[in-house]
């Protein structure tokens, strides 16, 4: 994520799925931390549909 659009979009993006409590974007850190009790897989499904790479 280079820019606020694209932290925007990640953010739009877990917030439309049930079970996400918190999420946290650091721009700078390049890193999303997100509270939930789902699956790591399905959060990271999530944030690739949007277009942005997800290292684990």
């Amino acid at each position: 994520m280079s820019c606020s659009g694209c932290s925007n979009a990640v953010q739009r993006a877990l917030s439309k799925v049930e079970g996400v409590e918190k999420i946290d974007i650091s721009l700078e850190k390049q890193t999303v931390v997100v509270d939930t009790n789902l699956p790591r897989e399905t959060v990271l499904e999530t944030i690739k549909k949007t277009g942005k790479t997800v290292k684990e």
